[in-house]
């Protein structure tokens, strides 16, 4: 007989992050988990899944992945948008689950097996002043990482996003009602990196791949000036900069800059990154298993990808769960384009919320052989742990105007 959803439940819980986690049961007594996490926004698709998308999948067969996808993306009039999509990819992946668990397979079996034996990662390091992001990258380096993204302070400035005076690590997101208010200075900005990352580069030699990200704050012309003068840093990439929205923007920066380039990370759909794929433009393609349709989707974009030499990299912060970066790991170690998996880590009590199979050793992940997506959910440890808003900065440039990150 045919297995059925029998209950959908949402799960949100705040362990040190916001997490939107979605839990379906089957009448066999199967449990599959996805992730739903939009940061600053979770209450909203957590509705959206509680109220519009549960009530749809009681008596639905969870064998039935494309199908569901199919029905839940074209059912809608309202199609794509962050809140839609990751409700489908928290669906789409606690059916991958389900699947696995059925088999008794790790999902990576289900797409087709290894075509790598362990996945790249790659880190964050993070100071205000040279010297301290030095120690920071030779840290992360004994901490096994082979690759390492740099970020650092800007003079002038008394927050950089992510980056704060007397501050270890790497954190954008603040709690609060609202969001925190910084200010930017692009020019400042500008004069700065280049120096910083040439610096980093000489000390670290040319084995270790070192990334930066730009965070969307440069025009087109800013952009591609960067990227020129960054091209001594040999980067393994610099991501996101110039808005994700104006992807013309990428053909003038790729005119004048050999530096790859990875953008993605807010994009939601094939759609959205279509062109930038099939003209080439970017070297990276950083969309996310939580925020672009899941297992399923992410699957077609890197298929897309791959005839035009284009790597899978998908975004890997801390305020997506567990469920959907093992996800990821997953689609890295079954993808034959996939190049590196962003791991920023994540709270210990985090790891004790979602105890997982995925692991890092020396540089790698690996998905870990358990059945499904290898990540379960302590409801009970998840319950202590209420949710509590937390925002993402806004950035002001110096004349108050609302600027981009």
């Amino acid at each position: 007989m045919t297995d059925r959803i029998v209950a959908a439940e949402v799960i949100v819980t705040s362990p040190g992050r916001n997490y939107v986690t979605l839990k379906l049961q089957t009448a066999d007594g199967l449990v599959g988990y996805g992730d739903a996490t939009v940061n600053g926004r979770e209450l909203a698709v957590a509705s959206y899944l509680r109220d519009h998308l549960s009530p749809l999948l009681i008596d639905i067969d969870p064998a039935r992945i494309e199908d569901t996808w199919q029905y839940l993306y074209r059912g809608a009039y309202w199609r794509r948008g962050p809140i839609t999509m990751a409700a489908i990819s928290a669906v789409d992946l606690a059916l991958w689950d389900i699947k696995g668990k059925t088999a008794g397979l790790p999902v990576y079996q289900l797409l087709g097996g290894a075509v790598r034996d362990r996945v790249l990662a790659y880190t964050h390091a993070s100071a205000w002043e040279l010297p301290e992001l030095l120690d920071t990258v030779d840290a992360r380096r004994q901490d096994g990482f082979r690759a390492v993204r740099a970020q650092s302070g800007v003079p002038g400035l008394e927050t950089v996003y992510g980056v704060h005076r007397d501050a270890h690590g790497y954190e954008p997101a603040a709690r609060g009602a609202a969001p925190v208010v910084e200010s930017w200075d692009t020019d400042a900005y500008l004069r700065h990196a280049p120096s910083v990352l040439t610096a980093v580069r000489e000390h670290v030699g040319s084995e270790l791949a070192l990334l930066h990200d730009a965070h969307h704050r440069l025009t087109p012309q800013q952009a591609a000036r960067l990227g020129k003068e960054l091209e001594p840093a040999n980067l393994f990439w610099l991501e996101d900069v110039t808005p994700a929205e104006n992807q013309e923007a990428l053909r003038l920066v790729r005119q004048h800059t050999t530096t790859p380039l990875a953008i993605g990370e807010v994009f939601n759909t094939i759609y959205d990154c279509k062109d930038l794929i099939t003209e080439q433009l970017i070297d990276f393609i950083r969309v996310a298993a939580a925020h672009a349709g899941g297992i399923s989707h992410l699957r077609k974009i890197f298929a897309l990808a791959d005839v035009y030499q284009v790597r899978a990299a998908p975004h890997g912060p801390s305020d997506v769960s567990p469920v959907s970066f093992g996800a990821s790991v997953h689609l890295g170690l079954s993808t034959h384009n996939f190049a590196i998996q962003e791991y920023m880590g994540y709270d210990p009590l985090t790891h004790e919320v979602f105890p997982h199979s995925w692991s890092f050793t020396d540089g790698y992940l690996h998905p870990g052989d358990a059945p499904g997506l290898g990540v379960e959910v302590d409801e009970e440890l998840a319950a202590r742990f209420p949710y509590e808003p937390a925002y993402l900065p806004v950035a002001r440039s110096l004349d108050g105007a609302v600027t981009d990150w």
